[in-house]
């Protein structure tokens, strides 16, 4: 059979590291598209073994230029794009550059897609694109509520990509995540907010609202959502998610946390972690009957098995020194 040629945008961030590793080890010709910097840093994919480095073909770039995506996007079978500005708060104050890289970026990407007759496109939704549930569990029929700047931004792409889809017949799936961690994860997320603290011997741990709930997802789970959706061609022109179809509250994940690294700490409120009323998201609870009825996707990790990976992989010092955990990452 042909190797396909993938191209994964986003490839030096959190999830996209870890789905260019993987699909190096499962034999893909892969193309890494990361962003441009005068230090030729590739994010994360720094890290891999130079084995692994070595099968992949970077290309530096900025999703917000149509000419470079154009040049990345030549040759390419399938593209898993996951290039994205995520920091809810960041985009209180910056929304243009959530409209530039989100909806933009997707947009460059669906051009270069159709004009390179790409044979699969997978668009990286969230979560947040729900808000906060109106019921539960949360199928691909519930409401779009643009609770924060990020959200909207994520809702534009989405509809850009079914766009695409319905009016010009380009093969893309919307792929939504609920709340993956692991690994790698920014700092601005708060599993690493917790685990960092903890691990740098603070006792009073400072968080945002305790209260809502999230549907957590460990990464390795999240990239085989990813690469069983890429596989199944009945879920062109869809939109899916992947979850566990489960909850749990900041306050409980954190004391989880609490329990195993440091059960002294204690949780307090630190009044600029938390989001405006109208924009925090209460609950995320997803459905994943959708996804399994089209694949043989299935959750291999319970939360407290990708937990303990997690602080494991925080627990060496030269990925931990990577974190400021003394400060509010925005």
């Amino acid at each position: 059979m042909k190797i396909k040629k993938v191209l994964v945008t986003g490839a030096d961030g959190f999830i996209g590291s870890h789905l260019t590793e993987f699909l190096v080890i499962k034999g893909y010709s892969v193309c890494a598209f990361v962003y441009y910097n005068s230090f030729n840093s590739y994010g994360w994919l720094d890290t891999l073994s130079a084995e692994t480095k070595s099968k992949i073909d970077f290309f530096s770039g900025d999703i917000r230029d149509p000419n470079g995506v154009r040049e990345a996007m030549k040759g390419i079978d399938i593209v898993y794009h996951l290039a994205a500005l995520i920091a809810i708060p960041f985009s209180y104050h910056s929304p243009d550059s959530y409209i530039d890289t989100n909806v933009k970026g997707t947009l460059n990407i669906l051009q270069a897609a159709r004009d390179n007759k790409v044979e699969r496109v997978l668009v990286t939704s969230t979560s947040e694109v729900y808000g906060t549930a109106q019921f539960v569990p949360i199928t691909e029929l519930h409401a779009k509520q643009s609770q924060s700047p990020y959200s909207a931004s994520k809702i534009g792409a989405d509809a850009i990509a079914d766009s695409f889809y319905r009016s010009l017949d380009l093969p893309i799936t919307i792929v939504r995540p609920f709340n993956t961690f692991g690994p790698r994860q920014s700092a601005r997320a708060v599993i690493p907010t917790i685990i960092t603290q903890l691990l740098n011997g603070a006792e009073e741990i400072k968080l945002g609202d305790i209260t809502p709930t999230r549907d957590l997802l460990y990464v390795k789970d999240t990239i085989d959502g990813f690469l069983k959706i890429a596989e199944c061609k009945e879920l062109i022109g869809e939109e899916v998610n992947i979850a566990t179809q489960s909850e749990i509250s900041i306050g409980d994940l954190a004391q989880i946390l609490i329990n195993e690294i440091n059960p002294k700490a204690k949780i307090i409120t630190d009044d600029i972690r938390m989001r405006p009323e109208k924009s925090e998201v209460f609950r995320l609870f997803g459905s994943n009957e959708k996804l399994k009825s089209f694949t043989h996707w299935q959750q291999n990790y319970t939360l407290e098995e990708g937990l303990k990976e997690t602080i494991t992989w925080f627990r060496n010092s030269e990925n931990l020194k990577s974190y400021k955990s003394d400060i509010y990452n925005v």
